[in-house]
């Protein structure tokens, strides 16, 4: 067994363990010029490759950019083949053509968005991790980001402003606000609000800032049915007020509607004794 093998059968067990989407990509057939041989093939996630190469330049970053779009559609396990010219297609000077086959591996998993990495952020998502989702948490602050565990199904960025993650989030993705305040949730939350119809947003605080929150939405001009249509406070009522509870009663309102709508087909096994 080659040494390429090894490593791809290692990534693609990390990533199946993880339950992170990805594609294949392989080069079947060369016609002219290509920087690469004939086999070759490179396993590619939302993130870019993982391992391999079906070539570098500008063949790869074509492959990169298609398999990732159908990723996006995440709809099971599809093959595509496709032939490109190289001039034509691909933008390069040289002739000929390349045949890719892509063999892509997405189910439809559960992404959760939490904007702010903060005390109950540090709770909430090591408890998501265990769940069959996937995770980002948006920051503007790189350490508090740093402190989340590193893990395959979780995406750490940090930007600034945090409200220029959203458009970045598949349409069906979970959102978390708890970010240092009001000033910093309220943007992302009108973002969210005013651009798609997400199934679930919930916003932490009291029902004091749920209050000013309602009120800043309507004199931003944000229609009452979405105003109506968020959480804040978040979460079950039951707990208390450690970050521990915060987050348990976070997860059990979050597990509650992605069962509302049915996005995890599979239920577990109920045994009668």
């Amino acid at each position: 067994m080659t040494y390429d093998v090894i490593q791809h059968a290692r990534s693609l067990g990390k990533l199946l363990e993880a339950e992170v989407p990805f594609a294949i990509v392989t080069l079947l057939d060369i016609r002219g010029s290509a920087p690469q041989v004939t086999g070759a093939k490179a396993i590619v996630t939302a993130e870019g490759i993982a391992c391999g190469t079906v070539g570098g330049g500008k063949i790869e970053a074509a492959a990169i950019q298609r398999a990732q779009q159908l990723l996006e559609k995440r709809s099971g396990t599809t093959c595509e083949l496709l032939t490109w010219n190289l001039q034509t297609d691909v933008g390069m000077t040289c002739g000929g053509e390349v045949k890719l086959f892509f063999e892509v591996h997405a189910n439809a998993d559960w992404q959760v968005t939490v904007f702010g990495a903060g005390h109950v952020a540090q709770a909430l998502i090591p408890l998501l991790l265990q769940l069959n989702c996937h995770v980002t948490c948006i920051d503007t602050r790189a350490d508090w980001l740093a402190k989340l565990p590193d893990h395959l199904k979780l995406r750490k960025w940090c930007l600034d402003p945090m409200v220029s993650g959203v458009a970045r989030q598949p349409e069906h993705a979970f959102f978390v606000l708890m970010s240092q305040g009001h000033m910093t949730d309220l943007p992302v939350l009108e973002e969210i609000l005013t651009t798609r119809s997400a199934p679930y947003v919930g916003v932490i605080g009291s029902d004091q800032k749920a209050s000013v929150l309602r009120r800043d939405l309507l004199d931003r001009g944000v229609a009452t049915e979405k105003i109506d249509s968020y959480h804040c406070p978040i979460g079950l009522p039951l707990g208390n007020n450690t970050p521990a509870e915060i987050s348990i009663s976070i997860v059990s309102q979050l597990i509650q509607r992605r069962d509302e709508l049915g996005i995890l087909k599979h239920k577990a096994k109920q045994f009668l004794k």
